[in-house]
């Protein structure tokens, strides 16, 4: 029998009872597209994707110097197989710079833009409000523990 609630009923699962393993993966897995939603929903009106989300913050955090798109791959949260074409995109709107190294002509490093940064100090807030909201049945000891269990996972 299926308990209301649980991600068995939430996804009309018919097989029941299923393993633990699973039960986790599919809880783990449709929590995070329930809050990436959420976040897409707000980025939306910005015309901001998450995956650029992601990049700015990354970019943000490196400084003026910027980094490699390599580098910018590497760090995001979801693997973007083409960054190229995610760059492309963000460098045609204005919120990053592409520069080619005198060094080595290969490497490409991305910079973000005025713009992009005046777009990530208004969502800031927001952002932070959404996560906030996302957590809220959780005391911070269980976001600790829930970080430490996930991570430990990973």
């Amino acid at each position: 029998m299926l308990v209301p609630g649980k991600i068995s009923a939430e996804i009309r699962l018919s097989k029941s009872p299923i393993e633990p393993e699973v039960e986790a993966f599919l809880n783990i897995q449709r929590t995070a597209e329930i809050q990436l939603g959420q976040l897409t929903q707000l980025l939306r009106p910005l015309g901001l994707s998450p995956a650029q989300y992601n990049v700015l913050r990354i970019l943000r955090g490196a400084g003026e110097q910027g980094l490699p798109c390599g580098e910018i791959a590497t760090r995001m949260i979801s693997r973007d197989p083409d960054i190229t074409r995610l760059i492309d995109r963000m460098e045609q709107r204005g919120w990053v710079t592409r520069t080619r190294s005198n060094q080595d002509r290969r490497v490409v490093t991305v910079s973000a833009q005025p713009a992009a940064l005046e777009i990530l100090a208004a969502l800031d807030e927001q952002v932070a409000i959404l996560h906030r909201s996302q957590f809220s049945p959780f005391n911070a000891s269980r976001v600790l523990t829930l970080i430490s269990l996930l991570e430990e996972l990973r």
